[in-house]
């Protein structure tokens, strides 16, 4: 007899509207320019996404100076970069095409804003993430204090803080993991300045908030997505303290644990916001070929946010 088995389906997962817009930015130069064109570090966090920008034409670099042919377009990616980079370009004469998610720039000129105000700028964010690292390059060194956990929240010495201080966060963060680092630092500073909205994109938000509803319900739980993403990592976290031990990030091409999903009685499946669709009804696809699957998606809210490419593309 054939193993019966529920699927969860997460909604909304998958692309954002920021991710839409970077890979559409890399397709549209491909198309206008011509192959080469150059993308600083991957486009997406996606290991099928930048494979399939590759095959068209697309060739990744982590810095400039890889770059072989000053003439062809560079584009940097969703995460966004310090300011060092665009200024780096422009003394090389390269031709550039900034594919940053609206909403990181929104942060970054957050940033800037309260540095020029006269604020001690706390970021709250993952260490060496691009996107960390392109905010703390808005501004000057040593004017940026990076915070990752409550810890260190707890640890920030009070004495050092000579100016009245303020607080941006990375936007793929942990929504609940970010408010318990906000709450020690409104502990630690009471007239802290908190973003006029939240830093934390929409996409995140609600992807966690389905998985937060799916999760304890499932017997296992599974993430689509790449190991370097951070909103999918993220995801898996918010899985597991969610009541779903069993929860794991399945990344492009890996082998599904079939064995364990055929002792379940109901599984869950999202994807982060930089994991294509395809991927998703891949690993559906696997679990039908084992068992008899029934597929009940559970639809959190509807997105319609949309970004405008940059004009030069135009």
């Amino acid at each position: 007899m054939t193993k019966k088995i529920k699927i969860l389906l997460a909604s909304p997962r998958g692309f954002c509207a920021g991710v839409d817009r970077a890979i559409e930015i890399v397709k549209k130069a491909l198309t206008k320019f011509g192959a080469p064109v150059y993308v600083r570090h991957e486009i997406v966090h996606n290991t099928q996404v930048v494979e399939n920008l590759r095959k068209l034409g697309a060739i990744f670099v982590e810095e400039l100076d890889e770059i072989e042919d000053y003439s062809r377009p560079v584009i940097f990616s969703a995460h966004g970069v310090p300011k060092s980079v665009p200024k780096e370009a422009s003394s090389k004469k390269m031709f550039y095409i900034d594919a940053t998610c609206p909403l990181v720039t929104k942060v970054h000129r957050e940033a800037e804003f309260l540095y020029k105000n006269g604020y001690e700028v706390i970021l709250i964010g993952h260490k060496d993430h691009p996107e960390v690292l392109g905010t703390m390059g808005q501004l000057p060194q040593e004017s940026i204090k990076l915070i990752e956990t409550v810890k260190d929240a707890k640890n920030i010495n009070l004495s050092e803080m000579k100016k009245p201080v303020a607080y941006v966060t990375q936007t793929t963060l942990s929504v609940d993991d970010t408010k318990e680092i906000i709450e020690v630092l409104k502990s630690k500073f009471p007239n802290i300045k908190s973003p006029i909205k939240e830093d934390i994109c929409y996409a995140t938000t609600n992807r966690q908030e389905a998985v937060k509803k799916i999760a304890p319900l499932c017997d296992m739980f599974f993430v689509v997505g790449s190991k370097n993403s951070s909103n999918s990592q993220r995801l898996v976290e918010v899985a597991k303290k969610s009541g779903c031990i069993r929860s794991e990030l399945i990344t492009f091409n890996e082998k599904l644990p079939i064995d364990l999903i055929v002792q379940c009685e109901k599984i869950g499946i999202t994807s982060g916001a930089s994991a294509p669709e395809q991927l998703v009804q891949d690993l559906i696809l696997e679990v039908k070929k084992h068992c008899s699957v029934f597929i009940e998606e559970i639809v959190l809210t509807k997105e319609n946010v949309t970004f405008k490419l940059p004009s030069s593309l135009n």
